[in-house]
Order: structure tokens, then sequence, then C-alpha cells
């Protein structure tokens, strides 16, 4: 009996091992089958990607021209929400024109860029200015009208080649930070149909500025130091609030054009008529001007001088009556309380 139980004692010992060989072969075989499994999904996904991005390149490379022997990145009217990594390896383009893409934002990367001279983004959908923009030290213009930008970052000041900087309609725009004025190249700025209450500090600190459009914002009044911007020759004031011009705007020596129709004003500061510089176009019209002054006709000799009669009802030969009419009535008060 004895024998009996040791056999069958080693017996049920020999299935158990090699019970426990079997599961732990078989464990070993599911676990090799997982790795294996795993590793080749995301060789699959790397190698989605990098045909992905290969395909995008492809794309993007059919929509380089060259114009005036620059290199230019054109996307018009097509979706491009977001730009692919992959496009900084075509950064030797000089120019980007993308327009009506729907494009969210710029990238990062916009600083690898470095001959970047125009950015051209208006009209999509551009809710930030990263900070890496401050690296185009050869920018030239930057376009971003008609985008959804609320803040422009203080380390665009670095873009010391900057001499164009437009970014009118996008609303919730209000202020610019002052390190702006440092842009000693800085020549023409479009910050129309915004929110700005005031004139942005910078602008009154840029030397070469020459062109200025703030019209269809909510200016309340003009600074007192305004004649700062001295080669001014053109400054866009139509659609805001101003009820009063600042005297020193007759020491913009350079201004030829100036538009103030549509605002509040209530009459015309005396010294604008030594203004000789203002001879190319000056309109006060839709003003609720104190003076009710009309221009007296002019009778053309022929229908052709009559077309060429280019007269602006509400233009200089208008501001130098309204004037002349205001010191005589002041000069009438006078005589009447001696």
């Amino acid at each position: 009996m004895v024998g009996v139980v040791v056999a069958c004692s080693s017996v049920s010992s020999i299935k158990a091992l090699w019970e426990t060989r079997i599961r732990r072969r078989r464990e070993e075989h599911e676990e090799e089958h997982k790795r294996r499994t795993t590793r080749g999904g995301a060789t699959g996904r790397l190698g989605v990607g990098l045909w992905e991005d290969r395909a995008a390149l492809a794309r993007l490379k059919q929509k380089l021209e060259t114009e005036d022997g620059r290199l230019v990145l054109r996307i018009e009217q097509e979706e491009w929400k977001v730009l692919p990594g992959c496009l900084i390896q075509l950064s030797q383009v000089q120019e980007w024109q993308i327009h009506r893409t729907g494009l969210l934002k710029i990238p990062h990367f916009i600083s690898s860029f470095q001959n970047l001279l125009v950015l051209d983004l208006s009209r999509n959908g551009v809710a930030e200015i990263p900070k890496q923009i401050g690296k185009l030290t050869r920018l030239r213009e930057l376009l971003l009208s008609y985008n959804r930008i609320p803040f422009v970052p203080a380390e665009l000041s670095g873009c010391e080649s900057l001499e164009r900087l437009e970014l009118a309609m996008n609303r919730d725009l209000n202020e610019l930070p002052d390190q702006l004025g440092t842009l000693s190249r800085l020549q023409h700025v479009d910050l129309s149909m915004n929110d700005f209450s005031c004139l942005p500090a910078c602008l009154l600190a840029l030397p070469a500025l020459e062109w200025l459009d703030m019209g269809g914002n909510c200016l309340h009044h003009l600074p007192e130091d305004i004649h700062r911007m001295e080669v001014l020759h053109t400054l866009w004031l139509q659609r805001n609030e101003l009820e009063k011009l600042p005297e020193n705007i007759a020491r913009m020596r350079s201004l030829d054009t100036l538009v103030l129709s549509s605002n509040r004003l209530r009459d015309i500061p005396p010294l604008m008529e030594g203004m000789s510089s203002l001879s190319r176009f000056v309109n006060f019209r839709d003003n609720p001007l104190t003076l009710d002054v009309t221009l007296p006709s002019r009778k053309a000799v022929a229908e052709e001088e009559e077309e060429e009669d280019d007269r602006e009802m509400f233009g200089k030969e208008f501001m130098l009556m309204y004037i002349q009419e205001a010191r005589k009535r002041a000069y009438a008060v006078l005589n009447v309380c001696e």
C-alpha cells in the first residue's frame, strides 16, 4: 500500500509541474503577442503620420510662386485652419499670402522663417500673435486685418525692420504696447474699425510714421502733443466720437490729408488756417458744427469745367471760410459788448 501511495503522489507532482510549465508558456506567448501588436500599431500610426506630412508638404509646394524675385506661399479660399509642422521645411519662403482659409493661429515655429519679409494673413480667424514673431528681424510687412486679434504682444517690437502694420477690423483690439514706439522704420499703420478710445502713445514715438488710419473707432479726443508725429502726411479719423481738435494739430507741418467726417466736432481750431500743407484732401462732412457755412456757388463756363470742378463742400476751402466766419462773428460780439 505504501508503494501505491508513493507512486500516486509522484504522478500528481509531475502533473502539477507540467500544468505550471504550460500555463507559464501560455502567458509568455500572450505577452509576446501583445508586445508585437502594440509595436506594430505604433509603427502603423507613425507610418500614417509620416504619409500625411508628406502629402501636406507636397500640397504646400504646389502653392509656391515666384514674384518679383521673391518666393511666395499663396493660399486663397481653401480650408487650412492649422498649418502643418512640415511647413518648416519651406523656411526659405520670403512671403506668406494666406487669405480666407479659416486659419485659427500663427504657428509658433514662425520664428524659423528668418527670410520672411511679408506676412499677410488677412481675412482669417487668427486670434493670437505669438511672441515668437519678435524673432523675425527682417519682416517688413505684417498684415492681419479682418481677424480676431484682441492683443498685440510687446515682443513685436523685435521686428526691427517692420515698415507696414495693418490690424484693421479686429473689433476687440483697443491698445498697443508702448514698446512698439521703438520701431524706427514703421511708416504705415492701419488700426481702423477696432475699439480704441484714444490714440496709442507708441504712435507718437514712431519717427518714420507717415500714414495712419484710425477711422471707425471710439476716439473721444486726440493728444495735445499730436504734433510729435512730424512726418505724418495722411491721417484718417472718420467715424469716431471726437468733439474737439487740439490746437497743436496746426503744427503738423507734413500733414496734407486729414479726414474728420462723421464725428462730433463743434468747431474748427482757428490756427488750422495756417496749415498750408493741407493741400491734398481735408473733410469735415457730417459734423454738428456750430456755424452754418455754405460755399458760394461756382458757375462753370462749360460742362468740361464743371466736371473738373473737384471742390469738396466740406474740404479745405470750407475750412478756411468757416474759420473766417467764426472770426467775424467773434469780432461782432466784441463790438456789441463795447
